[in-house]
Formats: structure tokens, sequence, C-alpha cells
């Protein structure tokens, strides 16, 4: 084959090169249509009926060089870049997106504006067992200046043995706590039923690990006009977690508070695996402030104040922490929750780094 022979099929290939890029992207502009229509209609994107169709008539049509095998390879990858174009087209247009509302969403608890680039801390007992209880740890609170109150009232157990809180009887005492020390609660429903009841005694809806994908229980919160502190999941994804939120936003809600618990994997040193890093990544990915449990990522004392250095230190609107006047014979979570000189220690050596901002 002479040099120029090869040059002429060389730009012949070439030319289809471009040929091949201006198709494929004029497909790519239909399936965004067809995404947009299937939207409108209510009709789900991915339909793998319609793409076996479509495989089994290109197939039928093909002459080869390429055997049906190489085909159906091409196509299928030509199929999933259109679906992944969906997907970030719908990605794009989250309510609780970064691209759709550039600046921080600041959510006002009692005074204390969450994201507004300072520091908060929520501490509190795990479960409400007493009003003693709860008063002295919200007394120990109120000498440092803090406000916002967490107790479990109703308690998600792994165990159905478990102690399970004292449901509405625990609301009142939270409630009651609150008024007389001038603070928030913050507390977790766990069924959809309950959201009406609850907001007359509580601040902040929190939405607990477990019931971050109960789907009613989102849609009940985004539709009352009330904070909601969203945990992630024990094995979510944070596109699963930022899902979870937009079911709240899409309700009506945008008050809502993203909190990272850790998340459960192979290591056994801790509780869960603290995922720092989803610190910053939620917060480039939403506008949504976030916070940082560090008892319920580690279940433990020891690691307590690291931890909550390392979540202010990486970005995080505040940390949450679980306070109990005598933790050797709490109800709950007795190995993890701090004393009161413990908690004494953990706050003003948290005050004394240099990562808080108040």
């Amino acid at each position: 084959m002479s040099k120029s022979n090869l040059e002429l099929l060389r730009t012949r290939v070439d030319d289809l090169n471009l040929e091949l890029l201006k198709l494929i992207n004029e497909r790519a502009q239909l399936v965004q249509e067809i995404a947009k229509a299937k939207e409108t209609q209510g009709v789900y994107k991915y339909d793998p009926v319609r793409e076996r169709k479509m495989l089994d008539t290109i197939k039928e049509h093909n002459d080869g060089p390429f055997d049906n095998a190489t085909i159906d390879h091409l196509f299928k990858e030509i199929f999933k870049a259109g679906l992944d174009l969906q997907k970030d087209d719908h990605q794009k247009a989250l309510l609780v997106s970064r691209k759709k509302k550039p600046e921080n969403t600041i959510v006002n608890i009692k005074g204390e504006t969450i994201g507004d680039g300072k520091q908060h801390f929520v501490f509190g007992p795990c479960a409400v067992e007493s009003y003693e209880q709860v008063a002295t740890v919200a007394k120990a609170m109120k000498e440092k200046g803090l406000k916002l109150l967490r107790g479990g009232a109703y308690k998600p157990r792994t165990s159905p043995y478990d102690f399970q809180g004292l449901g509405v009887e625990g609301l009142k005492i939270l409630k009651r706590v609150a008024d007389e020390y001038d603070m928030a609660v913050i507390s977790e429903i766990v069924n959809p039923a309950d959201i009406e009841m609850a907001i007359d005694y509580i601040d902040v809806i929190q939405i607990g690990a477990r019931n971050m994908q109960n789907f009613e229980l989102l849609k009940a919160a985004g539709a009352v006009n009330k904070p909601v502190l969203l945990k992630r999941g024990i094995a979510a994804t944070i596109e699963e977690f930022i899902n979870a939120a937009e079911y709240i936003m899409a309700q009506g809600n945008g008050q809502i508070i993203l909190c990272e618990r850790g998340i459960r994997t192979y290591e056994r040193a801790t509780r869960n695996t603290l995922d720092i890093s989803a610190v910053p990544i939620l917060k480039q990915e939403t506008h949504l402030p976030v916070m940082v449990d560090v008892t319920h990522s580690t279940g433990r004392r020891d690691l307590l104040l690291p931890c909550a250095k390392a979540a202010l230190a990486i970005g995080a609107d505040g940390v949450m922490a679980e306070v109990h006047p005598d933790p050797a014979v709490a109800l709950s979570d007795a190995q993890q929750q701090m004393n009161l000189d413990q908690f004494d220690t953990f706050y003003s050596d948290l005050l004394a780094s240099n990562f808080v901002r108040i």
C-alpha cells in the first residue's frame, strides 16, 4: 500500500471519528429530552426492556466485521453513558445541591444559627430517664453557656428487649427542662404519626441513622415547619444520605442539618467508623450545615475529644456528644457517655484548641 493511500484511509478514519462524535452527542441530547419527558410523566428513567429491544435491533443489522458480542459491549457503554448523563441532570436539580443554592443555609434554633461559620455544640443524655437526670446535665450545660440539649424519648434499639425510651413522657421532661434552663430540645422521632404531636415539645426533629431511609418519616418531617437533624444511615453512601435530605426538602422544609455519625465497616476498634471526609464532601455538594456525632461514631469516651477536634478542624458546623450524670447506671449506651467531670474536661480542652470559632 502506498503512503498516499494510507494517508487517505487515515484521513477517512479521522472524518468518521468526528462524524461519530457528532452522532453520539446528538444522541445524548435526545436522551436528555427523553429524560425530561419521562420526568414530566413521572416515568422511571431506566427502561431495561427498551434497551434490550434496541440492542437486538442493532445486532440484527450488524454486517461486521465486529461480532455481535463486541457490538453489544460498545452500545451498552453508550447506553450507560446516556443513563449517567440523566443522573447528572437529576443531581444538578436537587434542592439540597450547592449548584441549586450556592450560599450556605443557616438553621436558626432559638437564636443558635447553625451554618453561620461558627461551631455549635449539642450535648445531653443518650436517653431521657428522669427529670432529675436531664436537669442535672442541663444545669452543667447552662453554666458553660450552651443551649442545644439532646435526649432520646424514643429509642430504636437493636434488641427488642433493650430500653426503648419513655415516649411522650420523655418529651414532656425535655420540654420542662428546656423551659427552665432556656434551652432548645433536639430529640428523635421514629413514627411519622408522632410528628405533629412531638413538635409541641421539641425544637428540632432528629431522624436517626436507622430511619434515614424511612421515606414516610422523611416526608412527614418535611411537611412541618420545624428544623430537622438528619443522621447518616449505618451503611448509607453519601449519595443516599443526600437524597434522604432531598426527601425532606422536597416537601417544603429547608431547615435541615446533616449529621455524620459513623458508618458500619469491618473495623471493630470503634463502635462505627467515623467517615471524617464526609464533612467536606457534604459541605461541597450541599448548602446544608453539617454536624458530627462523636459519641455514636466512636462508642468510646477516650476518643471523643480527638474526634471532636478533627471534626471542627475539617469544617464541621458543630459537634454532638452524650453526657450523663452517672453513666455506670445509664439505661442505654453506658460505656460511651461522659460523666459531668469528663464533660468539663472535654469542653474546656475543646475550647482551648485552635479549631473552635464561637
